[in-house]
């Protein structure tokens, strides 16, 4: 959906080249292209389902970075505010998948020197204006340097500037840094933030559920995988099971649940309206291959009701 006034959602992050092996990678497989990012991934489930949506990132002057610009607009996230970095500097990054078992996927990251570690606090201002909802940030971005750190940073202050809710997911990757690197930068960004969604062990990293809502957090919400999710808040909780479906691929599925999720708080749902439509967009992220090409529109929300193996006309 196209953005005409200020965005429902802003994310800033890094997107990369995806490459999807349909084999074993030294035996000379071939590849499926596409794109991937969590705060990417992100904006296309919110988009999908109705929102408005910004991303802002840099990529590369290359055509790896054209084909994410594309992709995302395509999907309908506005990209105006995104940097193409110069010809011939930065690249965008890469990413490979490479599925070993049937439920085990290697994953291998060619990022370091790429044009996502140019995002700076400088992007942060005009990326976020006045009526903006929501901010959605990752514990990613600060793992890829200190332009992304400060530029999250930013973000933190600008959302409180234009008194949007700020969400955080917390999304620890350990190729990144390690837990004891990461958990002071991460703790903080989590007590900045109004909604905060991880698993078990990354709420854990950033001070535990009982810490954070302590400290002023509004709402902490677990992921837990095939078991669904839970939330809390002062003086409230809740918690919905996981769909039963055939999983085709697990990637992404996280990002799907926290799209569903604030999707559903842009609505004004409750935290039981919220961890359903999380848990539905989980489930049809996993149903399908790919870091989000299975996530679901509105309409489609209601076809997990459907009766295994009906057709619908």
């Amino acid at each position: 959906m196209a953005t005409h006034g200020p965005p429902d959602v802003v994310t800033f992050g890094e997107t990369m080249l995806s490459l999807r092996a349909d084999g074993p990678v030294r035996l000379g497989s071939g590849w499926r292209s596409s794109i991937a990012g969590a705060e990417s991934n992100v904006a296309i489930g919110l988009a999908r389902l109705g929102h408005d949506v910004r991303w802002t990132g840099h990529v590369g002057g290359d055509e790896p970075g054209e084909f994410v610009l594309r992709t995302l607009r395509a999907e309908g996230v506005d990209v105006a505010s995104a940097v193409r970095e110069p010809a011939g500097g930065a690249p965008t990054g890469l990413i490979l998948f490479e599925a070993r078992l049937p439920s085990v996927t290697r994953v291998q990251y060619h990022r370091s020197g790429s044009a996502g570690a140019a995002l700076a606090a400088g992007d942060v201002a005009d990326a976020v204006p006045e009526g903006t909802r929501l901010v959605h940030l990752t514990g990613i971005t600060p793992a890829l340097g200190p332009g992304p750190r400060a530029a999250v940073d930013a973000a933190v202050a600008r959302a409180r500037a234009v008194g949007a809710v700020l969400s955080f997911d917390v999304n620890h990757r350990a190729r990144l840094w390690t837990a004891e690197d990461a958990s002071p930068v991460l703790s903080q960004l989590a007590r900045a933030a109004d909604i905060v969604i991880g698993s078990a062990d990354e709420l854990t990293l950033v001070g535990g559920i009982d810490a954070l809502l302590a400290g002023g957090v509004r709402e902490v919400v677990t992921k837990l995988g095939a078991d669904g999710a839970a939330a809390r808040s002062a003086g409230k909780q809740a918690s919905a099971p996981g769909h039963r479906v055939t999983v085709v691929d697990t990637i992404g599925a996280g990002d799907a649940f926290t799209a569903g999720y604030l999707s559903a708080a842009l609505d004004g749902l409750d935290l039981p309206g919220r961890l359903a439509r999380g848990n539905a967009c989980g489930a049809f992220a996993v149903a399908g291959e790919g870091d989000w090409e299975g996530l679901p529109t509105r309409d489609e929300l209601s076809l997990l009701d459907v009766p295994d193996g009906e057709a619908v006309r």
